[in-house]
């Protein structure tokens, strides 16, 4: 693509040849000359930007690039973004195996890779990408341009069991299902369990990272972020915006208001009513709150010995 027609694509501005052709992007640390190179701090400027073939920066250091092709924006990290996926290789293996039972719609442009499994009466809408071994079960729903990592399994059992009367266990069946809407991403190796009686939902916008597990009849809100090794019991119910940092549990029945941030191993016991930064073990509380603990806790040794008290 010719410098000039990526700068109307992107909608910013340039400076230098607009002939110049663009491949791709390439590190700060290996410059090509047939790519661009995102700068986003002063401090990583260097002699090597003028061996790429074009540099992404913020306008206020244009006059700093050693380069004469340079794209520069007021938001370079959501221009750096489109840029990525501008250039991005979607693959199609050759002949990929796919396994489609009875009753499954499938909208146009589905992408798919090796061993991907769509069981009975599924539906899937337009745009969507299905990575190797993916296995979506009977019943699930999914939206338009939802993308989905490899091995992960969508409409899973849930973990739904009663203790019998001599300590054994009695599985409970679930018979709901998984409706996913809009722009949903999901990474590598996530497991998302059915509905008990009704359905697991996620909203339009969600973006979930690598090995997360959500389990029966949670809801989650539209545009919510969730990172790897993440948590989520039944029937919780998170809201809009949410960030969930990595490795976060949330007990079963959980309800979040709109807009809340969790810090990352933070535990969740308990309704988080408004919005704010949370982080904690047991129990979780304000996130500025648990800074004051957490200062108090690493001088608990010391305020012992003041006092004269016996150490443990």
């Amino acid at each position: 693509m010719k410098l000039i027609e990526l700068s109307k694509h992107l909608n910013v501005s340039f400076q230098g040849d607009p002939n110049k052709e663009i491949e791709g992007l390439t590190s700060l640390q290996e410059p090509d000359s047939k790519k661009i190179c995102y700068v986003s701090n002063k401090k990583f400027i260097n002699n090597n930007l003028k061996n790429a073939g074009a540099v992404l920066c913020p306008e206020e250091l244009v006059q700093f690039i050693p380069n004469k092709n340079i794209i520069f924006s007021n938001a370079t990290k959501i221009v750096f973004a489109e840029i990525t996926n501008l250039f991005a290789s979607k693959y199609l293996p050759i002949n990929p195996k796919i396994y489609k039972e009875k009753n499954v719609k499938i909208g146009l442009n589905l992408l798919h890779g090796h061993n991907v499994v769509i069981e009975d009466s599924a539906v899937l809408g337009e745009n969507v990408t299905l990575s190797h071994n993916v296995v979506i079960h009977k019943g699930v729903k999914i939206g338009n341009n939802v993308s989905i990592g490899s091995g992960t399994v969508i409409g899973s059992e849930g973990f739904g069991n009663v203790l019998n009367s001599d300590g054994s266990w009695n599985h409970i069946t679930h018979h709901g299902s998984v409706i996913i809407g809009n722009n949903v991403s999901i990474g590598s190796n996530c497991s998302i369990d059915r509905g008990t009686l009704g359905n697991t939902i996620l909203n339009n916008g969600v973006i979930i990272d690598n090995q997360v597990h959500i389990a029966h009849n949670v809801e989650i809100g539209e545009n919510t972020a969730i990172a790897a090794k993440v948590g989520i019991a039944g029937s919780c119910n998170i809201g809009k915006r949410n960030m969930i940092g990595g490795m976060v549990g949330i007990v079963d029945h959980i309800k979040t208001a709109d807009d809340v941030i969790i810090s990352a191993t933070s535990t969740v016991n308990k309704d988080i009513k408004e919005s704010g930064t949370y982080t904690g073990i047991m129990p979780i509380v304000n996130h500025l709150k648990w800074k004051r603990i957490a200062l108090w806790v690493t001088k608990l040794d010391k305020i012992a010995n003041f006092l004269n008290l016996k150490k443990i």
